[in-house]
């Protein structure tokens, strides 16, 4: 009999227990989708804004909204005041849907000092400056692969030999663009052969040193190739072998 007793009060205790815990999961269950449904107003991005973009011609083109976000996908920093990011620009891509949080704006030094060339493995970049009408025109872009011939000249600025410097590089960024202005004429009459661009190419640590020697000693162009170019270092063209 005493052993029939010992058993319903542990079968007893067991069922409370097992009540308690269903109790706080139930309440854990609450606080859970409570947190999950409970919203927050957060400024978001109704379309992309670009990188340099600031926040007030973002918010004057109607690129920034109030939306409703739950509590638990709330970003740190996101809030419903724009104040405190007047003034500011975004430092990367901001797209349509993301909130707008600090940590995605800053000053424009910071997103030039952010912005950064592929740069491929083992390679370092370097810029070179060609004349527009030694760099095939408008058609050189990021991603193109180009050959770098090099022209050295003497000390009256006449051709000693052109030849194939470097056979094929990747081109990382087509730029600045600047004019070398004529002997005794302004600006005015700007031809392709007076503007100068700097175009940034990925060479190695070898090919670097051999670029900026050349440039010390005469002209740069570039050529553009495709899959199919052939090219490859040779003898170069001098004045003895032009016709040959």
């Amino acid at each position: 009999m005493d052993r029939r007793r010992l058993l319903l009060v542990v079968a007893a205790v067991i069922a409370a227990l097992g009540v308690a815990a269903v109790f706080m999961y139930a309440r854990g269950a609450d606080a859970r989708a409570a947190e999950k449904y409970d919203t927050v107003e957060v400024l978001t991005a109704s379309q992309d804004i670009a990188p340099g973009e600031s926040l007030d011609d973002a918010l004057e083109s109607g690129k920034v909204q109030l939306t409703r976000i739950a509590q638990a996908q709330l970003l740190e920093g996101a809030s419903d005041d724009s104040e405190p990011l007047r003034s500011k620009v975004a430092l990367t891509t901001i797209y349509a849907g993301e909130q707008l949080i600090p940590a995605k704006f800053g000053a424009i030094e910071d997103v030039e000092a952010r912005s950064s060339l592929p740069i491929p493995k083992g390679k370092i970049a370097i810029s070179i400056l060609v004349k527009d009408d030694g760099r095939v025109g408008r058609f050189t872009k990021a991603g193109s692969e180009i050959s770098v011939i090099s022209t050295l000249l003497d000390d009256s600025q006449h051709p000693i030999v052109t030849r194939v410097l470097l056979d094929r590089v990747t081109v990382l960024a087509d730029g600045t663009q600047t004019v070398e202005p004529e002997k005794g004429e302004g600006t005015s009459n700007v031809t392709d052969a007076s503007i100068q661009r700097l175009v940034t190419i990925a060479v190695t640590q070898e090919q670097a040193e051999r670029v900026r020697f050349a440039e010390k000693g005469g002209e740069l162009t570039i050529a553009l190739l495709n899959d199919a170019s052939e090219v490859k270092p040779g003898p170069g063209v001098t004045a003895d072998n032009l016709f040959d």
